[in-house]
């Protein structure tokens, strides 16, 4: 007798079963190595190697939410290419298991091709093609073999089914024991021990967080503490952007797939290149340097006219100057390729850093060390340029080189090099498309052009004529400034333009311009109901 074919539900159930075991148990062997797991390095791949044009849409469309939408693209191809490894491997087992290979391949040649250059990225992908053999292997065996068929007697006495007989249909997907609850059941248990595997995977990393994380870290005080904000820095109007940006609230824009969770005791500085004196400095040794604070405004230059990838912090740190001049920079030397943990790499023009402005080496943020998200241990803060080109998280390494020998990430990638910052100005209340009482309605935002500084803000209602706002106290030219004005309103829609001048003269101009290559321009425009 030949055995029922399995439920047509078996093979793509195996086949997740076995993708399940596979990332479950790749998880934790990335996180005890403290390398990203295979689904992190097949993203990171097809972010450094996709053409310049694609990763421009993803990040003028997606914004922030640009990773959370590349690792589901990469977990909805898994799935789909898992789902009919599975239903081929219920018919040709050895295709089935090449199908696992060439994933495992394909996962070996992202670890090698990823800018991070790490070996040990291999071995999670090499853990997961085991586990994930294992788990189909595993799964095959709940499904039962084909037997030769065995001819029945000349005359056979009919049999009647009593309990504990074999009669019609014991064989069948639907009895207990069944092929098709087998399978079931099995597979339930397999992907259950990779979701247990997965999240203990996940939660190994945090163990650094409490050991040498932000919560361990303690932070000198400054050697001169910055004054608290003066009276009218602050507005304090209701839906206004608040001077300072809460470090929770606070834009990431970043290519880490995985926040990397570094211990700050283990992590190290190297500063070389074009030097007089190349070093390395600890954490406990940059904590023994004196330390500055400055209130300084970082933008993305993927920000869009009227965007919110733009915000405000007192950061703490220690002077990049310092260290530059401690390491006896070449007159050549014209950039500074900075390298993040993760391997991306930022050209800040040399000049720029050593030219007196708040250029930090920063280790604290709004009174508290950096979060994990924005840096920790230690990241670069630069006022006046975009954060491409000065910010630098997780920082490691400091090579002083020049443009012409050298390309950071995203200049190779078409981003202007220099990348300095350009004036803007943002309406926050009312909100666009709002509704408002009609009368004097109060009109309100931020400007910024940080390293030069706002002179002024003008606002027209419905392509009338300009109005001045009034401004904010700043503390200093690095940071943005609060606006505030009121316009009149009559029932109905109306349209509200907001534009700024620089403390050089030049005031922003209504043509746009797209992000690409060295950031937005154009007038904010927004439109809201009187009622």
């Amino acid at each position: 007798m030949s055995a029922p074919a399995p439920p047509r539900f078996a093979g793509p159930l195996i086949g997740l079963a076995t993708a399940a075991t596979a990332l479950g148990a790749a998880q934790p062997a990335a996180a005890l190595l403290g390398v990203s797991p295979p689904v992190t390095v097949v993203a990171d791949a097809v972010v450094d190697h996709s053409p310049f044009g694609l990763v421009a849409w993803a990040i003028s469309v997606f914004g922030a939410a640009d990773k959370a939408v590349l690792v589901t693209g990469v977990l909805l191809v898994l799935v789909a290419v898992a789902c009919a490894a599975g239903g081929l491997a219920l018919r040709r087992p050895a295709a089935g298991y090449a199908v696992l290979g060439a994933v495992a391949l394909a996962g070996l040649a992202a670890a090698w091709l990823r800018r991070t250059d790490d070996p040990w990225a291999a071995v999670p992908v090499l853990v997961a093609a085991l586990a994930g053999a294992l788990a189909l292997a595993l799964l095959r065996r709940t499904l039962p073999a084909a037997s030769p068929a065995v001819p029945a007697p000349a005359e056979a006495a009919p049999v009647d089914a009593e309990p504990g007989n074999a009669g019609p249909g014991t064989g069948s997907d639907t009895a207990p024991g069944g092929p098709g609850r087998r399978t079931v059941v099995a597979s339930a248990g397999v992907i259950a021990a990779g979701a247990v595997a997965g999240g203990a995977g996940l939660w190994l990393p945090s163990l650094s967080g409490r050991t040498g994380g932000p919560g361990a870290l303690r932070l000198p005080a400054a050697a001169e503490p910055l004054p608290a904000l003066a009276p009218g820095t602050d507005l304090g109007i209701p839906g206004l952007s608040p001077f300072f940006t809460p470090n929770d609230d606070f834009y990431r824009i970043d290519t880490a797939l995985t926040v990397p969770r570094l211990d700050a005791s283990r992590w190290r500085l190297r500063v070389h290149g074009m030097v007089d004196r190349p070093f390395e400095i600890t954490m406990a040794e940059l904590l023994d340097l004196p330390l500055v604070e400055a209130d300084i405004t970082l933008t993305c230059v993927s920000n869009q006219v009227g965007g919110d990838l733009v915000g405000n912090a007192r950061w703490l740190g220690h002077p990049l100057a310092d260290l530059l001049r401690r390491a006896g920079v070449h007159s050549d030397a014209d950039q500074i390729l900075a390298t993040s943990h993760d391997g991306w790499t930022c050209g800040t023009p040399t000049e720029v850093v050593m030219d007196g402005r708040d250029a930090l080496l920063a280790v604290g943020m709004n009174g508290a060390p950096l979060p994990h998200e924005h840096g920790f241990p230690a990241r670069t803060v630069v006022p006046g340029l975009y954060g491409y080109v000065s910010a630098t998280k997780w920082v490691t390494d400091l090579k002083l080189t020049r443009f012409s020998d050298e390309q950071a990430y995203w200049a190779d990638r078409g981003w202007a090099e220099r990348g300095p910052v350009k004036t803007m100005s943002r309406i926050d209340v009312p909100g666009d498309f709002t509704r408002v009482p009609a009368g004097d309605v109060a009109v309100a935002g931020v400007a910024w052009a940080q390293h030069t500084g706002i002179d002024a803000v003008e606002v027209r209602l419905d392509r009338g004529e300009w109005s001045t706002a009034e401004l904010a106290r700043v503390p200093g030219i690095d940071t943005w400034v609060q606006w505030v004005t009121e316009v009149s309103v009559e029932p109905g829609m109306h349209a509200l333009e907001v534009r700024a001048t620089d403390a050089t003269g030049f005031t922003q101009s209504h043509v746009e311009v797209e992000t690409i290559p060295d950031g937005a321009e154009g007038h904010h425009y927004l439109r809201f109901t009187a009622e």
